[in-house]
């Protein structure tokens, strides 16, 4: 019987990805574990391995389509011994098409969107009118939000309005699954034009991309589609700055005593065969590991927000933001508070490599405790950086300067550095944010207390 190859989801948040490249033909017959295809996500580059063995009979979707729906039929393997040419006509694509989304679905939605779950809602909003802005929520725009009953009590006990999830379901259905996402700044949608306005908040509503286009004249600009990660980047930071009431600490951190530390641990780095310096430090990686550090001595704020629980992570595992032409990434170090600074210096440079290549694996880039983001490298003095979800801080790193300060009541010169904290509110509290970049100054401006 043929065998369909569908297209795997590679990340627990993965819906759709980008077919890059077959590495195999219609006829060219595979084992198990053989790679036949590379999928693009929205951050990386990952292969596909073949789980049966037999003969690609037919591709069904060919290398460079965009936007392939997880689960979709890629291609149909024949197996060993079967007619690769009645494998190929389509008589084995068209079986898994039936089971996977023809009719059983939409009758199965049918019943239970049409009949029972306006009873049941009845049954249990009926008596008490105070449940009722939970139907109004989900259809607030004037347009009907199909969810499931568990859905809905789910989203109404964490506040989150049904119209903002993207469901996953049958027909865009919004399931339990989809509102636990939500809850982490997952599966929400922007919100719609206007709801600036409608919630009071401060600014003009969005515009339409008609109004947009309106205000230029043809031809004087060129309209570049969004890619995956372009477009996984915007809905991201969009949750993030709508779901997490933020507060920022700035502190200036001198740099003196980590800069003569600097120079005379690279000066005494052993040789490789090639004649190369096994390590070299940079000052991102003293406030990688200070960062960790940080998050060890004050384990209050080494957390994550969830509607049920507080999640207080046992290691540091710090993203570092990475710029890359075509967006940005944050490949994590994992457990960075237990490595030497030359250990996190070497690891760095190796996920920096493989992220610009999108080679990364999603281990590689998700979850994390807390992330640094660097922009001295470009002469910025100071910033604040939009906290990646579910982590509830990040540290936003300035550019190391010489500037006149004030010692013993003489003006003079010091290399100064800039760090702003961004801290969520629901898990880290002002005095609680206030300790952490004091532990962290302390760290970063007496280098010898990372390395004992």
């Amino acid at each position: 019987m043929p065998i369909n190859i569908l297209m795997p989801a590679l990340s627990p948040t993965m819906e759709k990805g980008n077919l890059a490249k077959w590495l195999k033909k219609e006829g060219d017959a595979v084992k198990s574990g053989d790679v036949i295809a590379e999928i693009e996500t929205d951050k990386a580059t990952m292969e596909v391995e073949a789980v049966d063995e037999g003969t690609i009979a037919k591709i069904l979707v060919p290398e460079g389509t965009a936007d392939v729906p997880v689960n979709d039929v890629i291609a149909i393997l024949a197996a060993d011994g079967e007619d690769v040419k009645a494998a190929a006509s389509g008589g084995g694509a068209s079986k898994p098409e039936a089971k996977t989304e023809a009719k059983p679905e939409p009758k199965a939605e049918a019943k239970s969107e049409a009949k029972p779950e306006p009873r049941a809602e009845a049954k249990q909003e009926a008596p008490k009118p105070a449940a009722a802005p939970a139907q109004t929520a989900a259809a607030s725009n004037g347009v009907r939000v199909f969810s499931s009953p568990l859905a809905r009590r789910l989203a109404k006990e964490a506040g989150i309005e049904l119209g903002r999830i993207n469901g996953t379901g049958p027909r865009g259905r919004v399931v339990a699954a989809d509102v636990e996402k939500a809850k982490t700044g997952g599966a929400l949608k922007a919100p719609p034009a206007g709801a600036a306005a409608a919630t009071g908040a401060v600014g003009a509503p969005a515009m339409s991309d008609q109004a947009i286009l309106g205000l230029y004249e043809e031809g004087s600009y060129e309209s570049v589609p969004h890619d995956s990660m372009r477009r996984t980047i915007a809905q991201r930071l969009t949750a993030a700055t709508n779901s997490m009431p933020t507060f920022y600490l700035t502190v200036d951190c001198d740099l003196g005593k980590l800069t003569a530390a600097r120079e005379e641990i690279n000066a005494a780095a052993g040789k490789n065969a090639d004649g190369k310096p096994l390590y070299k430090l940079s000052v991102n990686d003293f406030v990688i590991k200070a960062m960790a550090l940080a998050l060890q001595k004050i384990p209050e704020a080494n957390v994550s927000w969830t509607e049920a629980a507080m999640l207080r992570h046992k290691h540091s595992d710090i993203g570092v933001a990475v710029a890359l032409p075509f967006g940005l990434i944050t490949p994590i170090i994992r457990q960075a508070e237990i490595k030497t600074i030359s250990q996190i210096s070497n690891e760095m440079k190796d996920l920096a490599a493989r992220a610009k290549a999108k080679k990364l694996k999603p281990n590689e880039y998700q979850g994390g405790s807390s992330s640094v983001s660097n922009l001295g490298m470009y002469g910025i003095k100071d910033f604040t950086a939009v906290i990646n979800p579910p982590q509830s801080s990040i540290l936003a790193v300035g550019t190391g300067e010489e500037r006149a300060v004030v010692r013993n009541g003489q003006i003079v010169a010091a290399t100064m550095m800039s760090v702003t904290l961004s801290c969520d509110h629901r898990a880290i509290d002002g005095a609680l944010g206030a300790e952490l970049i004091t532990a962290f100054k302390k760290l970063i401006e007496n280098p010898v207390m990372m390395v004992v």
